[in-house]
């Protein structure tokens, strides 16, 4: 049998797609994907192929999909788009070149239009609903921060700073105590550290108000892309893992069900 070569992911995904953020809308039972280069898509809750909802807005095509999240009360998605410059195979570039042309943005579920909250924005990666719908959280992969953009009430239209972060977050995802969960892709050095740790961060809660309050510790070589709460667990997940975590009690329990090799 002649073993044909396969091109490495970064060479084909943007003919295949990338899927990097999933957000169920429970009412309906639609799947909604960020996907890197096909745009912001829908699945049905019967399943099929994902329809393509949007490809750009204000005549700017998206160019780095990344993290969404949902209005459960209204169905409307927010999502961002973490540059107009570099797609997602050149995310190492957009670090490296401070490149801050990354949108905010909101998928209306009634009217089907996509508007942009705020753009110019550097290396924009998860989005999270808050709790009391009046604003959204941003994580920011460079320069390691969280934002707020607030959708109504006397701030509305306002971009701040949540908190700054001890690594590189990817996801952020409401927990169950009405504060966030950040997983971080890589740890911060941290000060007066002189020999390399056998564990390191991969994520931190935050509480409303962007205080740190707990952290979540891997062993050395494991990164994490998303940490889920969902009743007293820790759903994790990660872009270099081919299984997903489970953290209960305070320990933690893999499930190895994602992938084949």
């Amino acid at each position: 049998m002649r073993t044909v070569p396969v091109a490495p992911s970064h060479d084909t995904e943007g003919l295949c797609g990338r899927p990097l953020g999933l957000a169920f809308h429970r009412k309906s039972g639609d799947l909604y994907i960020a996907d890197a280069y096909k745009g912001l898509m829908r699945v049905g809750p019967d399943g099929g192929e994902a329809e393509v909802l949007a490809t750009s807005a204000d005549g700017v095509p998206f160019n780095f999909v990344n993290g969404i999240d949902i209005d459960q009360a209204t169905g409307d998605v927010y999502f961002t788009d973490s540059s107009v410059t570099y797609p997602r195979r050149f995310n190492t570039e957009i670090m490296m070149n401070a490149d801050a042309t990354g949108r905010l943005l909101k998928y209306d579920a009634g009217t089907k239009q996509v508007t942009v909250f705020r753009d110019g924005l550097p290396y924009p990666n998860g989005v999270a609903v808050s709790h009391n719908r009046t604003y959204v959280v941003v994580a920011h992969t460079v320069p390691c921060q969280a934002h707020r953009y607030y959708l109504e009430g006397p701030n509305a239209g306002r971009y701040e700073l949540l908190a700054d972060l001890p690594g590189y977050p990817h996801n952020v995802r409401r927990d169950e105590k009405r504060g966030y969960w950040v997983a971080l892709n890589q740890e911060n050095g941290r000060p007066g550290a002189t020999t390399a740790p056998v564990t390191h961060l991969v994520g931190v809660r935050l509480d409303g108000s962007g205080v740190e309050v707990e952290e979540l510790t891997a062993a050395k070589g494991v990164t994490l892309s998303e940490v889920n709460e969902r009743k007293g667990q820790l759903w994790l997940g990660s872009v270099e893992l081919d299984y997903i975590g489970l953290v209960a009690w305070r320990r933690i329990v893999f499930s190895f069900c994602v992938a084949d090799k």
